[in-house]
């Protein structure tokens, strides 16, 4: 895919497969560029509703994210509708929201034709835009819990056969579970739904994974199963991608 994420970058963008944008802003950068710097960039990117909601955050950690997460939500979308549509659009003028309510509280949306998604990991924050609804999720290299370890092995076929199957079971325990998050944001639950109701059953050498919806899934989102359009797994500078669109 030709992505790079480094957060010493302070933004990166990238036009994926199906007319999606991948945006990648550093939570690391913004923290290390100081207070006058992001008050510079929230007055040049927020609205004055957004700028005066991240100044009243109390802890600088957390500025940081909810900054570089609507930075990156802004960014994708102005990027898509120029490189799409045509159109210059301020991102000051991106208005961006989240579902208040149900399972899906949290979700984020934007004033535009495009459905969005976002997640922070280890300095940086990324976000995609598409004209269908996405998921994305990013996770760091880490130890994995052991319990977490036994459950996103044990869905595993003990001696596969085919190659998507043996691909699988050497994916690394952190970008099985973006793939699974990956999928149940694209729904816009979360982890409010059990992230087993996701079943891996693939992955390919060109990143496109393939998984099936449980009965947990299937009960909230009955779409889900037939599937995805598209699902992509990477493992990328130390980091877990993994992007899903209809």
């Amino acid at each position: 895919m030709g992505i790079a994420l480094d957060p010493g970058s302070p933004l990166r963008v990238y036009h994926l497969a199906r007319r999606l944008t991948l945006a990648v802003v550093s939570i690391a950068w913004l923290d290390a560029a100081g207070d006058a710097m992001q008050e510079r960039l929230a007055s040049r990117h927020l609205s004055a509703h957004e700028a005066a909601y991240v100044a009243s955050l109390p802890l600088r950690q957390r500025r940081c994210e909810w900054l570089a997460g609507r930075l990156a939500l802004k960014h994708s979308v102005c990027a898509h509708q120029l490189r799409h549509w045509g159109r210059l659009v301020s991102s000051r003028h991106i208005r961006v929201d989240t579902v208040t309510g149900g399972m899906r509280a949290g979700k984020p949306v934007v004033d535009a034709p495009v459905e969005v998604g976002l997640s922070h990991s280890a300095g940086l924050a990324v976000a995609v835009c598409g004209p269908h609804a996405v998921g994305v999720d990013l996770e760091h290299r880490r130890e994995v819990p052991p319990l977490l370890a036994e459950l996103l092995l044990a869905e595993g076929e003990p001696h596969p056969t085919e190659p998507g199957q043996r691909l699988l079971a050497g994916m690394p325990l952190p970008l099985r579970w973006a793939c699974k998050e990956a999928v149940l944001k694209h729904y816009g639950f979360g982890l409010r739904v059990d992230a087993c109701e996701v079943a891996l059953t693939g992955w390919r050498p060109d990143g496109r994974f393939s998984w099936r919806a449980r009965s947990g899934l299937l009960r909230h989102a009955p779409a889900a199963a037939d599937g995805l359009e598209e699902s992509w797994a990477f493992e990328i500078d130390g980091y877990f991608l993994a992007v899903v669109s209809t």
